[in-house]
């Protein structure tokens, strides 16, 4: 079941948001460029006033999960942190007491915050799981700047982040690093080390940032190398305690602390193969499912650098959004989620399952359908990326004459695509960014899966998973008959990564970095294979 149509997201970066006050106070233009603060032992200094001790101080350090930030615009960003003393408590509060705290919070063109240019005060609370979102203004646009925050006599780590370029601008390039799909008992987050290293400039996470199941669930051979605490996520107080859980992870905070993030969900933030209203096992009654949708929603909100246009409204989120970077490229940012109608013939692979044939059917809702077909055919950037959740291009699995595809992915709501493929702009250098399924891929996008000389008419680049899976290999009996099946899935892998992508004015090079194992901590990463996506020739060259 759909529900009703959601407005669409307007505006010419990040779709939709009228620009607001920052949250809390701001200081005025006394604290501009080139004012300094004296030290940073005492963080009380920041504001006056707030050296004032509340009658019960915080005894331990609130800053457990780390700091960060993101959907730069060119003049501010989202600066984000969530107090938690007790991480993983039960109640999902974090060990926080039940009352209102003062987060002081500032912005400096050095590490050292000698030259702060921005600071203020935001007050957070229980109702929102003690969560701190700023929409810090006034920046300059396509610079680094650094954040940090500061509770009582409590300061948190500092990040770095950085603004988008001025829309009118045209920037030479830009280093994006895009990752999905983190099981935190499959092995550990080193992929997120290594891609903090690596010093993108913006990172898109596509999905599966967390996973719902208990305890011994979701199993991978020879067995889970930690595990999830509490009990499967229902409940708000669950998805809090299973995303401060995630957050506590160290390599993970260094990922989000590196550069901004521009986030989407795709089902284990909710609920394995969820759709619109729809839970994983529709047949077995789940009265509370859409209770269970608004808890998630909420949570998923409290634990990422969003925008107040992102505030859930019961069970509904705005999520698909845009973000430019000057005139190189535009991100769609796509929801494949919470709109969709529920799979076709179940929601593993099928043979030929006419129900996923059927044109009404739709993966993104008719509201965002619209709204991406129309924003494809305005825009004026060199490059368009939609970063999506699910398998864009035909996949058989089979080898031989019988198709099976996946009904979770494009290939369930096969009219859609084809809808959104003949609506891709002739003159469009258009790449689909896509998650999910746990192995690298690139793809070429044929205007006829049906006809392998069809013209190609964009690229899809598909990242492996941080961990989800295990350690992975190079080379599966799974992937090789893919290959053989799909002339235009030009690569497949199967170890764990992430995609870093070089966007530059005549071409978009991706390498397809892996690592060897993630079930120990520590591993090296190496590129496994790269690919260029030349403007004006769609599809994949071999680098």
């Amino acid at each position: 079941m759909n529900a009703s149509p959601r407005p669409a997201l307007t505006g010419p970066a990040l779709a939709g948001p009228t620009r607001r006050a920052v949250v809390g106070t701001a200081l005025g233009a006394g604290v501009g460029l080139g004012a300094t603060l004296t030290g940073t032992l005492a963080p009380a200094a920041w504001l006056p006033g707030a050296a004032a001790a509340p009658a019960r101080p915080l005894s331990r350090d609130p800053f457990t999960l780390g700091v960060a930030s993101g959907d730069p615009l060119p003049d501010g960003v989202v600066l984000w942190t969530r107090l938690a003393p007790e991480p993983l408590a039960a109640d999902g509060l974090g060990g926080m007491p039940a009352r209102e705290v003062a987060v002081r919070w500032e912005v400096a063109t050095d590490e050292r915050f000698r030259r702060v240019v921005r600071r203020g005060v935001a007050r957070t609370g229980p109702d929102a799981g003690h969560s701190v979102h700023v929409e810090v203004q006034g920046l300059s646009p396509a610079r680094p700047y650094w954040y940090r925050f500061a509770a009582e006599r409590w300061v948190s780590p500092a990040g770095l982040t950085r603004t988008a370029p001025a829309y009118d601008s045209s920037p030479a390039s830009l280093s994006m690093a895009f990752a999905s799909c983190s099981q935190y008992e499959h092995g550990f987050f080193t992929a997120y080390r290594r891609l903090a290293e690596e010093q993108p400039e913006l990172v898109l996470h596509l999905g599966d940032y967390l996973y719902e199941y208990t305890k011994d669930d979701y199993v991978v051979a020879p067995g889970n190398v930690r595990d999830h605490e509490g009990p499967e996520t229902e409940t708000l107080a669950g998805y809090r305690q299973r995303h401060a859980q995630y957050k506590t992870d160290a390599d993970l905070q260094a990922a989000h602390a590196a550069a901004p993030w521009v986030v989407v969900w795709d089902d284990h933030e909710v609920d394995n193969n969820w759709a619109d209203e729809v839970p994983e096992k529709p047949a077995v009654p789940q009265p509370g499912f859409l209770a269970r949708r608004a808890a998630a929603f909420q949570a998923y909100y409290e634990n990422m650098p969003l925008r107040r246009t992102s505030v859930p409204q019961g069970i509904d989120l705005q999520l698909y959004r845009r973000v430019q970077w000057g005139d190189l490229a535009t991100f769609h940012m796509m929801d494949t989620r919470q709109y969709r109608d529920d799979q076709a013939c179940g929601d593993g692979t099928a043979v030929d399952c006419r129900e996923a044939l059927d044109p009404s059917r739709t993966l993104c809702g008719d509201a965002q359908e619209r709204w991406l077909v129309e924003g494809l055919a305005a825009s004026t950037t060199t490059w368009d990326l939609l970063g999506q959740q699910v398998f864009f291009a035909r996949r058989d699995f089979t080898a031989g004459p019988t198709r099976s595809l996946s009904m979770d992915g494009w290939d369930g709501y096969a009219p859609a695509r084809q809808r959104l493929v003949d609506a891709l702009p002739a003159d469009a250098n258009t790449v689909v960014l896509t998650g999910d399924v746990h192995r690298h891929y690139a793809n070429d996008v044929l205007a006829d899966f049906d006809d392998p000389d069809s013209a190609v008419r964009a690229a899809e680049l598909v990242c492996s998973s941080v961990t989800s899976g295990g350690d992975g290999s190079d080379t599966t009996a799974a992937t090789d008959t893919q290959l053989r099946e799909n002339p235009h899935i030009r690569f497949a892998n199967s170890q764990r990564g992430y995609v870093m992508t070089e966007i530059g004015r005549d071409s978009l090079r991706a390498d397809f970095k892996v690592l060897p194992y993630v079930r120990r901590p520590g591993a090296p990463v190496s590129t496994r294979q790269s690919f260029v996506v030349e403007a004006g020739r769609p599809g994949l060259q071999q680098a």
